[in-house]
């Protein structure tokens, strides 16, 4: 038995013991993480902090950390990058790794994986990027920041659904299954407008090395190799080669997760766990006495294959992600000075006002205007016991773009003030997309009434 086996029934006893320290700190710290809301929390304070930061006495010391530059070589090859653009294009790749995994979660066996389910979502995503693109570019058009169409087209998962969840009960699971479905939609969008719109000169060398590692995983793969650390190795010379290429970096992430197997290599339902061993509880328990070595290896390993690989690396990844890496990028790209000057300029800058419009309303109106047309047209069904007025709710929520907007923006422009400008409508878009959908759905009605078996399932869909 390892030290983590005997230490996981001691901290379990301790969170679950009425003594002062788990009750009143840990249990509710604990539960906290738990929920969809505290993404979306540690988000905002993250945000709050950096601009405090930059609008502080101290705002001299947020700019010289953020341009730090960092080198790390080996041998005679050397990336040389600044704080800032390592956040950006290194620690982002987990981000848009767990994305990815999501994404392929989704399709294989999730909402999307239905064409009949998979239309509502899909389409209404559809809306939510082009037109608030077509808002955006009206007001750009020909101008300085022309190349900012790509910001307004994203939404913030992690706020998107915290902010649906303070709703509780009032929000049918079935609005939650759809804002997700369109946020993965959403997702895909984004990807796509990222490896085709904001790459810079491709290095075609660079690119069929990064091809031929990608082939290398899917060879790993398809001769049933399932030692982690060496798709870790081979996947870190992808994003090496990826971002040699002149393809953004973090696209290798979204690659390695889409390529990532969502379903177990043995089916639990046709092989229960007593199947696997005479006596499986004893091995659980990490009790291997009385075991040949061989036996016990050969049980781990039909354990592990009844759990996917992405399942695996979703559950151990997204807490990090949520929690660390989402907020050191919010961190790091959130702080903007807002000095009367700064924002009055803003306001009156067409990149400023072409996000606030299409975040704001261009979501609202190019969501809910294509999902009421493909509903309309037969192409789709609004999800039951989801009435019009929740739907537009969320399409307001979805105006939420933070993440990936402020993540576009620094691809999209190169000029210091184009960003700032850019980062200023993002922010206010964001607060008055979250004020929107949350009026909207405080009065759009509680969540409609519907048998029981009906609900059941919608909750094991999302894994409640």
């Amino acid at each position: 038995m390892s030290a983590d086996d005997k230490g996981a029934p001691a901290t379990s006893s301790w969170l679950a013991s009425d003594r002062p320290v788990p009750r009143l700190v840990a249990r509710p710290f604990r539960e906290f993480l738990d929920t969809e809301v505290a993404g979306g929390v540690v988000l905002l304070v993250a945000a709050a902090a950096a601009l405090i930061w930059a609008n502080s006495p101290l705002s001299d010391s947020y700019e010289t950390l953020l341009s730090t530059e960092i080198s790390i070589g080996v041998g005679g090859y050397t990336i040389a990058e600044d704080l800032q653009h390592w956040v950006n294009d290194a620690l982002m790749v987990l981000f848009f790794f767990v994305v990815g995994l999501e994404v392929k979660r989704e399709l294989a066996m999730g909402e999307l994986s239905d064409t009949k389910k998979a239309a509502f979502p899909s389409v209404a995503a559809l809306g939510g990027m082009v037109v608030p693109a077509l808002i955006y570019t009206a007001f750009n058009f020909g101008g300085a920041g022309s190349a900012g169409w790509g910001i307004p087209m994203a939404t913030d998962i992690a706020f998107a659904v915290g902010i649906l969840a303070l709703f509780g009960s009032r929000i049918h699971p079935s609005l939650k299954v759809f804002l997700l479905s369109l946020a993965v939609a959403d997702d895909i969008g984004a990807i796509v407008v990222i490896a085709l719109f904001y790459t810079s000169d491709l290095n075609p060398v660079a690119l069929l090395v990064a091809g031929g590692l990608f082939g290398l995983v899917a060879l790993l793969r398809a001769i049933r190799v399932i030692w982690i650390p060496l798709y870790v190795l081979v996947g870190a010379a992808a994003w090496l080669a990826t971002y040699e290429s002149g393809v953004h970096a973090t696209i290798a992430g979204v690659v390695l997760g889409l390529m990532t197997p969502v379903r177990p290599r043995r089916d639990p339902s046709k092989e229960p766990v007593g199947s696997l061993d005479p006596d499986p509880d004893r091995l659980e328990d990490g009790e291997s006495e009385g075991f040949a070595p061989h036996e016990v290896r050969a049980w781990r390993l039909r354990t592990q294959e009844r759990v996917a690989v992405g399942e695996y690396l979703e559950h151990v990844l997204h807490p990090w992600t949520s929690f660390v890496v989402i907020p050191i990028f919010a961190l790091a790209n959130a702080g903007v000075a807002l000095t009367g000057d700064d924002v009055s300029n803003a306001l009156s800058s067409p990149v400023t006002l072409g996000i606030v419009a299409g975040l704001v309303v261009g979501k609202l109106a190019g969501i809910s205007l294509f999902a009421y047309a493909a509903q309309r047209i037969g192409f789709a069904e609004v999800p039951e016991g989801v009435s019009g007025r929740q739907i537009v709710g969320a399409a307001a929520i979805a105006g939420i773009g933070f993440t990936v907007s402020l993540f576009i923006t620094e691809l999209a422009f190169d000029d210091a003030a184009l960003i700032d400008e850019a980062k200023v409508g993002i922010l206010f878009a964001s607060v008055l997309a979250a004020g929107l959908g949350a009026v909207v759905l405080r009065f759009g009605g509680a969540a409609s009434d519907e048998a029981p078996s009906r609900l059941s399932r919608a909750r094991e869909t999302m894994g409640e």
